[in-house]
C-alpha cells in the first residue's frame, strides 16, 4: 500500500547513492559497535531503515552471513538487494515494512542484533516511538543487542525535508527500559557528501 511517506522515500532514493545526504561510504562507527557484540558470524542481524546502505556490504566483508534489511522504500531495498547480489553473490533477505505499524517484521524469528542508523529520529509522535520500541522488545532475543545511531541533541533539526526528534543516551535508555543495559556510547559528527556536519549519538545496548 502506497502512503505519502513511502512515496517520499521512494522519490528520495530515485538517485545515485552518492547524492543522498546520509550516504556513508565507510560505516566504521557502526562496525565498531557491531564488533563489540562479539556475536558469531551466523548471528541473525536486522538492519532497519537500511535504504541502500553500504553497511550490508561491510557486514558481508566481515563474514556475517545471516542479514535482513528493512525499509519503507521498496525501491531502496531492491537497489540494495541487486547490488550485494552482484558484488557478493549474496541473496539478501529484504522486508518492506513500516516500523511504526509493522505487518511483517513483528512476525520474524528473534534477532541477535538490531541495527538502526538514522531511522528512529523520524518518528515524532509518542505512539510511533512506542510502537518502534515495542517492536524492538518483541524482536530482539535475550542477550541480544540493539545498536541505535540517531541525531544527537545538538544535531540537525531536519533530514530529507522531514522534521526529526533528537536524542541522547539517557533518552534512549529510558525508551528501552530496564531490560536493556548500555554497553557503549559515543558522539560522532558525520560529514555528509555535501560537507555538512551532522552530530550523531551512537549507542549499543544489550538485553538482559
Amino acid at each position: 500500500m502506497s502512503t505519502p511517506l513511502k512515496s517520499h522515500w521512494n522519490t528520495a532514493y530515485n538517485k545515485e547513492d552518492e547524492q543522498l545526504g546520509w550516504f556513508e561510504e565507510n560505516p566504521k562507527e557502526t562496525m565498531k559497535l557491531v564488533l563489540k557484540t562479539q556475536l558469531s558470524k551466523d548471528a541473525k542481524i536486522l538492519n532497519v531503515g537500511a535504504g541502500t546502505t553500504t553497511l550490508i556490504d561491510t557486514l558481508l566483508d566481515a563474514g556475517f552471513t545471516n542479514i535482513i534489511a528493512n525499509d519503507l522504500s521498496e525501491l531502496a531495498l531492491e537497489k540494495l538487494q541487486n547490488r550485494v547480489k552482484n558484488s557478493h553473490n549474496y541473496d539478501l533477505n529484504i522486508v518492506v515494512d513500516d516500523l511504526t505499524n509493522p505487518q511483517e517484521i513483528d512476525q520474524l524469528e528473534p534477532v541477535d542484533l538490531w541495527i538502526d542508523r538514522a531511522v528512529l529520529h523520524f518518528f515524532l509522535k509518542e505512539d510511533e516511538q512506542l510502537a518502534y520500541f515495542n517492536l524492538i522488545k518483541k524482536t530482539v532475543t535475550k542477550n541480544g543487542f540493539v545498536l541505535i545511531a540517531v541525531f544527537a541533541t545538538d544535531g540537525a533539526e531536519k533530514c530529507c525535508g522531514l522534521d526529526v526528534q533528537r536524542y541522547n543516551k539517557s533518552m534512549l535508555q529510558e525508551k528501552l527500559g530496564l531490560e536493556f543495559d548500555l554497553v557503549s556510547s559515543f558522539n560522532h559528527t558525520f560529514i555528509n557528501p555535501f560537507g555538512g556536519e551532522r552530530p550523531y549519538i551512537y549507542t549499543l545496548f544489550k538485553r538482559k
